[in-house]
């Protein structure tokens, strides 16, 4: 049986690597990554997206700074930026695809 809660979970982490990865090396506000997350799963919240932050924040993958006035900017570590550039291994939790192409 599928968990779609896991599905989109990990979906939604892959998803915020390539949106931190395509906006470095500034990073990027908490809502331009909401946003992306949007064009995937309509239905996301700003609470979802800042919960799969803290968790690719614990595993070092981003580095999350929260501002005196509530906002959140994220931007990748450089192991982050390994992750998703297929130059390591990603270790589960994180959706994403195999690598079938060379180079």
């Amino acid at each position: 049986m599928i968990d779609h809660n896991k599905v989109r979970r990990e979906g939604m982490r892959w998803t915020i690597l390539l949106t931190l990865n395509h906006a470095r090396p500034i990073g990027a506000h908490e809502q331009l990554i909401l946003q992306t997350i949007q064009g995937v799963y309509p239905d996301a919240t700003a609470t979802e997206v800042r919960r799969e932050l803290e968790y690719l924040d614990d595993r070092k993958l981003v580095q999350v700074e929260k501002t005196p006035a509530g906002a959140w900017h994220a931007k990748l570590t450089h192991y982050g930026v390994d992750v998703a550039e297929y130059t390591v291994e990603c270790h589960p939790g994180i959706a994403r695809p195999e690598k079938y192409w060379e180079g």
